[in-house]
């Protein structure tokens, strides 16, 4: 939550909300999210080995083809169903109410998204964040490479949705963007820029 929330874009979704408050309700939902879609869905920590903190992590999806293949990066399963239960109602107890309405909508770029990994498969890179205090230190470069140098073990293309925060870094480790939405978001109270990229690494397989 700390690092979506030095985008002005993605703070206009929550007016009236305090950034502890958002981390606490969010703690409640993100043991749900871990077990959610394990069959595709796979894993990454950056780790200060010096100190065990976490600096940051990143969330793959393979395509169902792959689905056997990175299992070291799958969430365990949970021991027992009363377990499971528990994550669930804990999930479900917690608040998360994003503003309909408050920020420019990404339903453009989601439906391009769809269209793309319909026609292709991808390993698609789902969500990517590094702690403030340790941006600059290369975290999200080192986590990006990891995911590309799997991507090439399976013979698969990288795809990932950018903002304009991360595009640069993207952009550096040879992603190519093709296709673009650049909204106005000043009316919602933004800098006037909110950008979605649709980018594409293609790899030669080992």
């Amino acid at each position: 939550m700390s690092a979506f929330w030095t985008d002005p874009s993605w703070r206009l979704l929550w007016p009236s909300i305090t950034l502890p408050y958002l981390i606490s309700q969010c703690s409640l939902r993100v043991p749900r999210n871990l077990l959610k879609d394990r069959a595709t869905l796979r894993h990454q920590k950056a780790i200060d080995p010096a100190t065990g903190a976490l600096l940051g992590y990143a969330r793959w999806m393979v395509p169902a083809t792959k689905e056997a293949e990175w299992l070291n990066a799958q969430v365990k399963d949970v021991e027992s169903e009363a377990e499971r239960q528990g994550i669930e109602e804990r999930a479900n107890g917690a608040w998360w109410e994003p503003q309909v309405g408050a920020a420019p909508s990404d339903v453009e770029a989601h439906r391009e998204k769809v269209r793309m990994l319909r026609e292709r498969e991808y390993l698609v890179l789902e969500y990517l964040a590094v702690h403030p205090n340790n941006k600059g230190k290369g975290i999200a470069t080192a986590l990006v490479e990891s995911g590309m140098r799997q991507a090439k073990t399976m013979g698969l293309p990288v795809f990932i949705q950018a903002l304009k925060a991360g595009r640069g870094v993207y952009e550096k480790l040879g992603f190519k963007e093709v296709w673009r939405i650049i909204q106005d978001d000043s009316m919602y109270g933004g800098t006037g820029e909110y950008g979605v990229y649709l980018m594409v690494y293609d790899v030669k397989p080992e």
